[in-house]
């Protein structure tokens, strides 16, 4: 009964001041009133209002006095008050008694408002409210559960508002948001206030009183699962590393505060902190062994974050395998992450349908997982590991991307060497880069952890340093004094070395001056000089005699072809294939047709089948440029080198560089051409381009002994989709374009889905050459019943197709058909205005 009367006289007292507020004009009143209620918010002994009725005034009437402020914040007796009084009896209402209470009405307040100075005002309390600290109390008073129960839709509201309020911020202010309420500065804040709630939990537990951590939980949980991670974790993970290195309590603390991290939530904050933290053993203290008793928590360590997802660096693979391997209640976890991602590693299936990136990175977690085993474990898996890496191997150098199987040798490599077997250890031959080089690297086991954001404490470090460069200085000095007697002697260093860059070794044999003896030289001799000097005068010879050529053009293609590289001939296969495109150029319809015929031959290896499409490649590509009159059009690239020894031996040098620098020097009001027009040429490729082109389309489907196009051969096949494509481009506004296109787009049709990506990339790139040489209107005549088809499936490959290449390719492709097709359309649509 005495409890229920002072509720009674608390309401009372409560609506007597709503009256007062609501109908008195006189100020003195209304700064009585105000003061009233704020009597009930004051900590500390009882002076006009008791213990009790402080209580039940926070329980069931401080959020009904903010919402009777804020529904009167226009009201006349708020305006007779002066600033300062405003400030601390109104304002400070707000940033006193329960904080989740007042954050709730401020937030409800800035959503009714309209933009007016009354929104501002409810702004400028709401940052008051966030910068002295009062998030940080409404966190402490959750984890002392000395807020009232609340219900759980309460508590989601109140979650909602304290991660959302940058958001809710911006909606409602958009033109005039304010600096604090922004991400990058609210979200720290945030962090700082969930930092000082954690501190006072690890006193108040080292002081004997019982906390709960489930509301800093949620409220981690739900800001990382937001897309705030990054900013939140990036001020607490630093903390939390430092806090637990030498303290129990804070470890406890931690734990328990990943614990109570809501199940849909547990992977944004696990995916954001092993991001954040700087090592495995900082990652050990802030979770401990969730991984052992949440199931979520141990799906994103072990299999998400390495399987699944690839866009980390190499840096948070070895924070988490290295946190696997760091204690022996957790290292079965590493075994079962081992046998997976093996199994990830040499799934042929895997290495041809994912992209190439997530094969780097399951590359990565191979290697860094094989480098963590003892010994012991090793042996173990000594089994699973050897037939891994053996079909592992196989998928990856069966690949036709350079890069795949480069990634399978390496890791072959480390394996092997790991492994030992026999004291036997793979070694292939790559070219090494940063990717290779990192594999590579990974192996090599670095410093356990971390080096914290600490300052220097070393006192000794000037000292040391600046004695060492004393020291350095003066075995300088001493080096110096020691080489002066002698200085005399090296006069002779300041004479200007001598220029022997175009110096020519002599040799006894000439070269060869007709193509004739050349050709005898490459089939008989076998004198390595001689054959060396004819395989390098061949080009020159070939391009300057065009009748002899023509006699022998494809005998000496056919002796090219077979030849080997007996005698180690420096640059052999630039050198030949240099005269091949040169016999090519020069007697193209011969040439090509012997070339076209022998890709499909028997009895030919995949090196030569390729030799002739890059032969084939490069001589249309040289054909369809015009000729460039200021040299001699019969030399080769090879042969037009221009190797001047010295500038004074050239007497127009200097009128040049004179020239050249009155050019640059001269200043012009109105400047035209510098330079004619260019001449028209004749496309020497144009009449041509069907020779190169549908010979080699003749026999794909027609599988042989050693040449299987459409079966394992992905290489070639690949190869010889893209220079066909090639092939279509350098055909722009030929006559036989079109049936070209129609003829290619046909072909590579029926391989489309192939499941190699570098087949796939070729198809696409053809695609795209016959959109682009095909003229408009042959694309709707001809091709009108395929472009639907066409176009669909182009869409499909932009947006599902494993390959970023591909995708690219095919985004590339759609535009160039819609441009041309809208192009062509409102050609036809001029067209007909005209006649109308």
């Amino acid at each position: 009964m005495e409890s229920l009367a002072l509720n009674t006289e608390v309401r009372l007292a409560v609506a007597q001041c709503f009256r007062t507020l609501t109908t008195s004009t006189d100020t003195q009143d209304i700064i009585t009133t105000l003061k009233t209620l704020h009597s009930y918010l004051e900590e500390g002994p009882e002076g006009r209002t008791t213990s009790v009725q402080r209580s039940e005034f926070r329980r069931a009437h401080f959020t009904r006095t903010l919402q009777f402020l804020v529904s009167n914040i226009q009201a006349d007796w708020l305006r007779s008050l002066t600033a300062a009084q405003r400030t601390e009896l109104w304002d400070g209402l707000f940033l006193k008694g329960p904080p989740e209470q007042a954050l709730l009405v401020l937030m409800e307040g800035i959503g009714e408002l309209r933009a007016s100075a009354n929104l501002d005002h409810l702004v400028s309390i709401t940052e008051k409210f966030l910068q002295s600290g009062r998030l940080a109390e409404l966190l402490w008073s959750y984890c002392l559960e000395t807020c009232p129960s609340d219900s759980p839709q309460l508590r989601e509201t109140l979650l909602g508002r304290i991660v959302a309020l940058p958001d809710l911020a911006a909606n409602r202010l958009h033109p005039r948001n304010k600096t604090l309420f922004l991400p990058q500065q609210y979200h720290p804040l945030l962090a700082t206030n969930m930092l000082t709630a954690l501190e006072r939990t690890c006193q108040a537990l080292k002081d004997g009183t019982d906390c709960s951590l489930t509301f800093v939980a949620q409220t981690l949980g739900k800001v990382c699962i937001q897309g705030h991670s990054g900013l939140v974790l990036a001020v607490m993970a630093p903390r939390l590393s430092a806090c637990t290195r030498s303290d129990m309590v804070w470890q406890r603390v931690c734990w328990k505060l990943l614990e109570n991290v809501p199940q849909r939530c547990m992977e944004s904050v696990l995916t954001g902190l092993v991001q954040a933290v700087s090592g495995p053993d900082a990652l050990g203290r802030i979770i401990g062994n969730l991984v052992l008793t949440n199931k979520k928590a141990q799906f994103v360590i072990t299999h998400k974050l390495l399987l699944l997802q690839y866009k980390y660096e190499t840096q948070v693979l070895r924070i988490v395998l290295g946190y696997l391997a760091a204690d022996g209640e957790r290292r079965p976890l590493l075994i079962q992450v081992l046998r997976s991602v093996s199994q990830a590693w040499a799934n042929p299936s895997a290495v041809k349908h994912t992209p190439l990136e997530q094969q780097l990175y399951v590359s990565k977690a191979l290697l860094l997982s094989v480098s963590l085993l003892r010994d012991s474990e090793l042996q173990e898996l000594r089994s699973e590991l050897l037939q891994c890496m053996l079909g592992g191997m196989q998928s990856h150098l069966d690949s036709s991307v350079v890069r795949i199987r480069r990634m399978g040798m390496v890791v072959g490599e480390c394996l092997s060497s790991r492994m030992d077997i026999n004291n036997t250890k793979l070694k292939f031959q790559y070219d090494q880069d940063e990717e290779s080089q990192e594999l590579l690297s990974l192996m090599t086991p670095i410093a356990s952890d971390e080096l914290e954001a600490e300052p220097a404490n070393r006192v000794d470090c000037p000292q040391e340093t600046g004695e060492t460069t004393q020291s350095t200085q003066n075995v300088s000095s001493q080096n110096k004094s020691n080489t002066e007697p002698d200085s005399d002697l090296d006069s002779d260093d300041e004479l200007t070395p001598y220029d022997m860059s175009g110096d020519q070794e002599i040799t006894e044999a000439p070269p060869p001056r007709y193509l004739r003896d050349c050709l005898e030289a490459l089939i008989s001799s076998e004198d390595a000089v001689r054959v060396e000097l004819s395989l390098r005068a061949a080009e020159g010879l070939v391009r300057k005699n065009v009748f002899a050529t023509r006699e022998i053009s494809v005998q000496l293609t056919k002796v090219l072809l077979h030849m080997e590289d007996k005698y180690s001939i420096n640059s052999f296969l630039s050198l030949r294939q240099a005269t091949m495109v040169a016999l090519t150029v020069t007697d193209s319809i011969p040439v090509t047709q012997y070339l076209t015929t022998e890709f499909y031959s028997l009895n030919y290896s995949l090196r030569q089948r390729l030799d002739i499409l890059e032969v084939l490649a490069l001589a249309a590509q040289e054909l369809s440029k015009p000729i460039n009159e200021k040299r001699n059009p019969s030399m080769g690239i090879s042969a037009n080198m221009d190797l001047t020894l010295y500038p004074g031996d050239n007497p127009v040098h200097w009128r040049q560089v004179v020239e050249k620098r009155i050019q640059s020097k001269t200043k012009r009001l109105s400047k035209g051409a510098t330079q004619p027009p260019a001449e028209a040429t004749p496309n020497r490729y144009a009449p041509v381009a069907g020779h190169f082109f549908f010979p080699l389309l003749s026999n794909y489907d027609k599988p042989q002994v050693t040449f299987d196009l459409l079966g394992g051969d992905h290489l070639v096949l690949g190869r010889l989709i893209h220079t066909l494509g090639l092939f279509m481009h350098l055909a722009n506004n030929a006559p036989i374009a079109a049936q070209m296109g129609c003829a290619l787009l046909d072909f590579v049709w029926a391989v489309r889905y192939h499941v190699d990506q570098m087949v796939r990339r070729g198809v696409l790139f053809a695609v795209c050459s016959v959109f682009l040489s095909m003229p408009s209107q042959n694309l709707l005549v001809d091709l009108s019943d395929q472009l639907f088809e066409t176009r669909t499936w182009l869409a499909d490959v932009a947006e599902g197709d494993p390959d970023a290449d591909c995708r690219s390719l095919a985004v590339q492709s759609l535009v160039v058909l819609d441009k041309s097709l809208k192009k062509q359309l409102q050609d036809q649509q001029a067209l007909s205005m005209e006649h109308a």
